[in-house]
């Protein structure tokens, strides 16, 4: 996985400071009291959970978390409609979105001022993976590559700084880049067909 930190070509700040520069101030507000609370003895970690079924005849994959939802779908010459981002991209989606929090959570705990923020993240995915014939070729998306655009009056070095701080935290960018221990299981809900020997004679 690489990363880059792209010249800015965003707008600049505006003459009243507000704007994401304001927004940062809000956060490490609330960054510090969060901080504060999770210091505390007993407080709970955050336990997170997500379901996801496959919708019918179209076999769309709704995802459900909290009381949000969204769509993900395979392209029309994959048996789909088209209706949503396939799971790799969602997974680079997350991985930007992860990203982007995170540079706000150090820019605010820095107080490195921002007046723009983007991530662009990049991947590649080989449809021979998987099949007996390639043995070598990766299932998993592969060649992951992020660039961060910002506008800042800040240094090349504080920028550089924060780029750091934001790799070393970044929760999604470690559980990719970490190995990780993951469990799993299959509940069938149906009654199981017993296929009898036929009668011999």
């Amino acid at each position: 996985m690489t990363a880059q930190l792209a010249p800015s070509a965003l707008p600049a700040a505006s003459a009243e400071g507000g704007g994401l520069r304001e927004y940062l101030r809000h956060k490490r507000a609330g960054l510090l009291a969060r901080r504060a609370a999770a210091r505390q003895a007993g407080h709970p970690r955050a336990e997170l959970s997500a379901s996801v079924s496959a919708e019918g005849r179209s076999g769309v994959r709704r995802i459900r978390i909290r009381q949000f939802q969204v769509l993900s779908d395979s392209p029309a010459d994959f048996a789909g409609y088209d209706l949503g981002p396939s799971s790799p991209e969602l997974q680079l989606g997350v991985l930007g979105s992860c990203l982007t929090h995170i540079f706000l959570i150090k820019a605010a705990e820095l107080e490195v001022p921002l007046d723009a923020l983007t991530v662009d993240v990049t991947g590649s995915v080989d449809p021979r993976g998987g099949l007996p014939d390639f043995p070598d070729v990766p299932v998993e998306i592969h060649d992951i590559a992020y660039t961060v655009t910002v506008s800042s009056p800040a240094s090349a070095g504080t920028i550089e700084h924060l780029r750091e701080e934001v790799e070393r935290v970044c929760p999604v960018l470690n559980l990719l880049t970490r190995p990780q221990t993951i469990t799993g299981s299959v509940v069938n809900t149906a009654q199981p067909v017993v296929a009898h020997p036929a009668a011999t004679r």
